[in-house]
This record gives C-alpha cells, structure tokens and sequence, in this order.
C-alpha cells in the first residue's frame, strides 16, 4: 500500500496530501533503474572476470576454515551413519549376531580391521572435541586469533590421540 502511495504521490495524483504531491511532483527523477544499476554491476564483474561467489579458490586455507568444513562433514557423516544403521536394522531381516557372524566370515586383514576402526572413531572424536570448542565459544571465551588456532590444534592433537586409543581397543 505504502508503495502506491509512493507512485501515486509521485505522479502528484494523490490529493489527499497534496503537501506531500507538491514535493513529489518536482523531484528529480532517477538517472537509471535497478535493472540498468544490475546490469552494470555484471558487466563489470564479467570485465574484470571476477567469479559468480567467493569459493574455496579464492580464499588462503587456514585452520580455522578447515577445521570448520570438516566439522561439518563429519556432523554429516555421523548423522548420516547413525541414520543408515538404524534404517538397517530395521529393514534387514535377522539380527545383529547373524550380520556380526557374516563380517568374520569375510576374513578381512588386520590392515583393513584397524583402518575401518580409524575410519570410525575419528570423525566422532574430532566431532566431539571440535563441538566443546564450539560450547566454550557460546559462552564468550578463546575468541581472539591465536585462542582460535591453539584450540584447533589442541582439537587436532587430541582428535588423534583419542582415535588412535579407539583404535587400539
């Protein structure tokens, strides 16, 4: 509604408030439209061959970036897991002790055995420990630069101790 009035009073159609046609009517009018303004600002973009977003290319990693995306990745892996287990057990006919019974059956290597365990317990720990620093930024600390990289790598460090254990087990 408001933008009708706008036109209306720009036009000096709106008699109600012929104060404010009378301002309106003698208004200068823009020198180009937001189409125009849109247009200009991609042709300069595509001139000066700058890219449609700002993306992994573009930016010098860090290990703040890093350690966010993985934090991600591995919420989504975990998730993801947890989601295709539980469809499973639901789905497949039998129980755990049969499927248990199959994966010994296959007699896979120890090679294989430890890195599957690796495979499973890094993104939980790495979640985990990423998402305590992520609690203790909630409540306001380690939120200066080097705070920021020294809890990262304490996160790191910790991720791989905590899996390599888990591994061991």
């Amino acid at each position: 509604m408001a933008l009708v009035l706008r036109t209306l009073a720009r036009q000096g159609l709106c008699s109600s408030r012929t104060q404010f046609s009378v301002l309106y009517r003698h208004a200068v009018p823009m020198g180009t439209s937001a189409k125009e303004e849109m247009n200009k600002f991609w042709d300069k973009n595509t001139r000066l061959n700058r890219p449609l977003s700002p993306h992994i290319s573009i930016y010098s990693w860090s290990i703040p970036m890093a350690m966010s995306i993985t934090h991600r990745g591995t919420g989504i892996a975990l998730s993801g897991g947890i989601s295709a287990f539980a469809l499973a057990a639901l789905v497949l006919p039998g129980s755990f002790p049969h499927y248990l019974d199959l994966i010994h059956s296959l007699s896979f290597g120890p090679a294989l055995i430890t890195a599957s365990k690796f495979a499973l317990s890094f993104p939980v720990a790495y979640h985990t420990f990423n998402g305590i620093r992520h609690l203790l930024w909630d409540i306001g600390k380690g939120f200066k630069i080097p705070e920021i990289y020294r809890s990262g790598y304490t996160v790191i460090a910790l991720t791989i101790l905590t899996s390599l254990a888990l591994t061991a087990l």
